[in-house]
Formats: structure tokens, sequence, C-alpha cells
């Protein structure tokens, strides 16, 4: 049985305290480790109280497949982090505290920044992987594709066109900033594409399941082409 793919990051700036445990290959998660230097509580997020990492709540979802576990003071973006997870098989503990007094933007942003680290970082020598990936996936009316390459080549492009500012307390900007953020960090090739859809909620939540759907099928381990590069140059 191969080893699991994990990764642990701390991510501490002025702006954000982050924590990120990620499982590419899902199973149990240990909590997250207290730590007073992320999370001392003078630090200027008064709308940010973060739950005991035992609470059941909107963005946590234990089984003996997955532990998933969310919080980041934002309800849509742990919305949108728990579905990526979960369809993604992922099993993922997220703890941020951000200065949700000014906005939502640095929350967003270094979140996606820390899960992207954690990503590689899981990820290890990029060799016996499928290397690419891609989805489709619905939400009622909304179709959304995704399309990867574990390329260590960062790019993102994306297209959601979506028609109100906010999506609950997520700026409906955020989200691209936030997957090109990812896609930065974690050193990927990224396509999401909404294709049609008239609700926003459904539109992000289908394009996040479409990528969810595509870094399973990109991380997949490919049998029998176990330290092989994926690559006619070689290495990536």
């Amino acid at each position: 049985m191969p080893d699991r793919r994990t990764a642990l990051i701390d991510r501490k700036t002025n702006e954000t305290k982050i924590q990120v445990s990620l499982s590419l290959d899902g199973g149990p998660l240990d909590l997250l480790p207290e730590s007073d230097s992320l999370f001392e509580r003078n630090f200027p997020a008064p709308n940010a109280v973060i739950p005991s990492q035992n609470s059941t709540h909107h963005a946590s979802q234990i089984s003996s497949s997955q532990h998933i576990w969310i919080w980041t003071g934002v309800g849509f973006l742990d919305h949108m982090l728990h579905a990526w997870a979960k369809h993604a098989g992922w099993s993922l503990r997220v703890r941020c505290r951000g200065d949700l007094a000014i906005d939502d933007h640095h929350t967003t942003e270094d979140t996606f920044l820390a899960l992207g680290t954690a990503f590689t970082t899981a990820l290890g020598p990029r060799t016996g992987l499928r290397r690419f990936g891609s989805a489709y996936a619905p939400l009622d009316e909304a179709l959304s594709r995704a399309v990867i390459d574990l390329s260590n080549r960062p790019f993102f492009d994306g297209n959601f066109d979506f028609q109100c500012p906010m999506i609950g307390q997520l700026n409906s900007q955020m989200i691209h900033h936030g997957l090109y953020s990812w896609s930065m960090a974690a050193g990927v090739t990224l396509h999401v594409d909404v294709l049609k859809g008239r609700n926003d909620h459904h539109r992000a939540e289908s394009a996040f399941k479409a990528l969810a759907l595509a870094c399973r099928e990109a991380v997949a381990r490919d049998a029998g082409r176990e330290g092989e590069v994926g690559s006619t140059k070689g290495v990536l």
C-alpha cells in the first residue's frame, strides 16, 4: 500500500494566520496543532471567532474515508473548499484567522496560497502520476468544466461571469483570484470555465466540483509507471 501523500502548512502574515493539513489520498487527519503564535487572542479579527476543532458545523464532515473540517470565517468560502475536498477525495483541515474587519480579500487569497503550498508539498516528486485531469460537473441548471495539468508551470484562466458582486459573504471576484493564487502556489496549469447557469451559487459550486474531479484524476498514481516523469522533457 503506497504511503499517503500529506502536508501540514502554517502561514503567518500581518493580515492572516492560517493552518492547512491535507491528505491527497483521504483517510484520517490529526487535529491541527494548537499554536499561540498563529492564533493569539489580540489578532485584529473580532468577527472571526474560531470554534473548537471537535465541533460540527457547516463545513465539517468526518467519515472513515475522509476528515474535512474547514473554518475561514467566510461561510461561502468554507462551502466551496468543503465541496472541493469532498469530491477530490481529500482529507482537509483548514483554520484561518484573517483581517475580516477590512474585507474578505486577504483571507481568501492567503487561504488559497496556503492550500496550494500544501498541495505541491503533499504531491512530492511529480512522477508516476497521470498528470492531466479534466471533468465536467453540473449543479441543476449550471454546468462547469475544469482542466488541470501538474506541469510545474503555473498558469490560470477562468471564466465565471457571476451576476452578483457577493455570494453570501464572499466577493465573487475572489473566486477567480483565489484559484489564480492556488494555481501559482500549487505549480499547475488550470482552466476553469462555467459554461452555463443562472444562479451564482450553482455556477460557483459546479466550478469547484469540476475542479475537484479534475484534481482527483490528475494526482492519481499511474500503475506501472512508478518513478517515471510524464513529460517528453524528462522533468516537470
